[in-house]
């Protein structure tokens, strides 16, 4: 798929929800691509943000190509916080010494990027907050400064279940997250990507984490 035909999707699937054109935006997930790519498969159609995971690489392509929005999906690690200067949104906070580290480069930066807190999907060896958590993360996290705009969640892997159920347990997953976003008064929500997005973009996903399917 082309990014024309994914924005169709995402297009669609607000559509299909009853809402207004543009209210889910694509991140484009842009890392082991090269930046000749990226502007032919992604920017060729358009200004969208580019979700890295990977600090090194964010780090080497925001310095040629400041201009341009750059968001860090990835986790987090102390000794790599250095290295999002140029980012404006990070997906994936999930402790409050994350938050500080974030807080201290900012200052040498002059700017602190925005955050999304990110929630544990129930699956093993996954990063993220539980849900009972959150609201103490979301306290711990706002006392270092930042701005706190909303959740990230990343579906679990449901290969193994026929589409009847995988829908429904996609559904409610996304579903859970928007209203725990709603309850503490948070905008913002980071979810979908190429196999579910028209499930997040149904239950509210206003950030909608494509990479793949753009560069196919």
């Amino acid at each position: 798929m082309s990014l024309p035909e994914v924005l169709a999707g995402i297009r669609a699937a607000e559509a299909a929800a009853g809402r207004p054109v543009g209210s889910a935006r694509l991140v484009a997930v842009t890392k082991g691509q090269d930046l000749d790519a990226i502007d032919r498969c992604v920017l060729a159609h358009g200004a969208f943000p580019l979700g890295e995971g990977r600090a090194q690489e964010l780090r080497d392509k925001s310095a040629l190509r400041p201009d341009l929005e750059w968001h860090f999906i990835g986790a987090l690690q102390r000794n790599k916080v250095k290295y999002l200067r140029h980012v404006s949104l990070v997906h994936s906070v999930e402790a409050a010494w994350q938050a500080e580290a974030l807080a201290q480069a900012a200052q040498s930066w002059g700017r602190a990027p925005d955050v999304l807190l990110q929630l544990h999907n129930g699956e093993a060896q996954k990063h993220g907050i539980e849900a009972q958590a959150l609201p103490g993360a979301l306290r711990e996290v706002r006392a270092t400064g930042l701005n706190v705009r909303g959740l990230m969640v990343m579906a679990p892997d449901l290969d193994d279940l026929l589409p009847p159920e995988r829908d429904a347990r996609l559904a409610a997953l996304f579903t859970d997250v928007a209203r725990r976003a709603h309850d503490l008064g948070l905008s913002e929500l980071s979810m979908g990507m190429s196999g579910d997005y028209p499930h997040a973009v149904a239950a509210g996903a206003t950030l909608v984490r494509v990479g793949r399917s753009l560069f196919t």
